[in-house]
């Protein structure tokens, strides 16, 4: 049981800090250290809320219950059909940006390794799809036992990464305080997608048992540890690098770039790129395996080894397809993908929770703090989230 635990709460961190965690400094830099971090930690409360409400709700429902299930049972049809569309965009879109990036970076690794000439781009997304997608139909125990070992890796990375880089920081750069009303509107859907980890919920639910008491640890636990760790890298990229450099950089290569240059060390360069690559695998294999059992509910799939096939067939192909022949279209939908996140991890869990409690199902059962103004807090915030995504995308 101890070992599930263990597990589950990986599965929810290592969904949460993925390669977008090293996009934070990006999107935050006209804000500062001090507003990021108040903005980073209203985000973190926000999820980690929701995360308990869908505990909550899953009391009364089967422990292999997945947010289709879900919303089906309390919300009826209408708030069926808003979760499954909501899931579908949102997964697929997660998966096949995953896919681009984890294909790009392993064609390049393959092609580093190969000495027979270049390889095709398509080799690099094929493969490394084929890769996580067994893994993923061998089972949650699977993914559980290599994401143990990809953490671990990670957080070694990680670790290294700001143990080189923390005493190099200037305290000045982390106590000025811009702000930039235009970059806090584009910021706000960046931290709070970079908090999602709410679509393995189901499964990590259904592999631990509904074991309130546990799965409330597993919640808290896993997603506090993404949020140590960002305020940690935060204040590595803000003290070695200040606000008014990090605006300059415009993606993830001259951010490592300017690091690089700033230091002068192609070491921590080289152990920020090999984390970007763990991290996007850990992602992928969260994000992957909860659209996995959402498809597997949907599609009335069995757990048999034909059954797992066609749902991983079902699961993986399409965002394959996209990334293999229109990477650049899903940009613009990835932009809007919060939105989605939105409505499952916000509007669907206080919607639910609302049902549960006005049919009085919670007596003598774990109810979160904070009565209806807490749930009422919590819409609006996920409201704001989506209108700052639209503003931000009519610029």
């Amino acid at each position: 049981m101890h070992s599930k635990v263990l597990g589950s709460t990986l599965i929810i961190a290592g969904t949460t800090i993925g390669a977008g965690m090293l996009a934070l400094p990006l999107a935050s830099a006209g804000l500062g250290f001090t507003h990021s971090l108040i903005l980073m930690i209203g985000m973190w409360m926000l999820m980690s809320y929701t995360a308990l409400l869908m505990l909550e709700v899953h009391q009364h429902a089967p422990a292999n219950a997945t947010l289709n299930s879900l919303a089906k049972q309390f919300l009826g049809k209408k708030g069926q059909w808003v979760a499954t569309l909501a899931t579908l965009f949102l997964l697929y879109a997660l998966c096949a940006a995953y896919i681009a990036g984890g294909g790009s970076q392993f064609h390049n690794k393959l092609s580093a390794l190969n000495t027979g000439g270049p390889l095709p781009k398509s080799a690099g997304v094929v493969l490394f799809t084929t890769l996580v997608a067994t893994v993923v139909m061998l089972g949650t125990q699977k993914v559980d036992v290599i994401n143990r070992g990809l953490f671990l890796l990670k957080v070694v990375l990680l670790g290294l990464s700001l143990a080189l880089l923390l005493p190099l920081g200037e305290g000045q750069n982390l106590v000025a305080l811009p702000l930039q009303e235009g970059l806090l509107i584009a910021a706000i859907p960046v931290m709070f997608t970079s908090f999602g980890f709410h679509g393995s919920i189901p499964s990590v639910v259904a592999y631990t048992g509904l074991n309130i008491k546990v799965l409330r640890k597993v919640m808290l636990i896993g997603s506090a540890l993404p949020l140590i760790i960002y305020v940690l890298w935060q204040a590595a990229s803000f003290g070695v690098l200040g606000a008014s450099t990090l605006t300059q950089n415009s993606n993830l290569g001259m951010f490592i770039q300017s690091i690089s240059t700033a230091i002068d060390s192609t070491r921590i360069a080289n152990a920020i790129s090999l984390f970007a690559d763990l991290a996007l695998a850990t992602s992928f294999l969260g994000v992957s395996l909860g659209l996995f059992d959402f498809m597997a509910d949907m599609l009335k799939r069995p757990s048999s080894a034909k059954g797992r096939i066609q749902t991983g067939l079902v699961t993986f192909i399409p965002p394959m397809l996209v990334a293999l022949f229109y990477p650049q279209g899903f940009i613009a939908a990835l932009g809007f993908a919060s939105i989605a996140l939105v409505i499952l991890a916000v509007i669907i869990p206080v919607l639910m929770a609302q049902k549960v409690r006005r049919l009085g199902l919670n007596r003598d059962q774990y109810q979160v703090f904070g009565g209806k103004v807490t749930l009422y807090i919590a819409m609006i915030s996920g409201l704001s989230v989506i209108v700052s995504q639209l503003v931000h995308g009519i610029g």
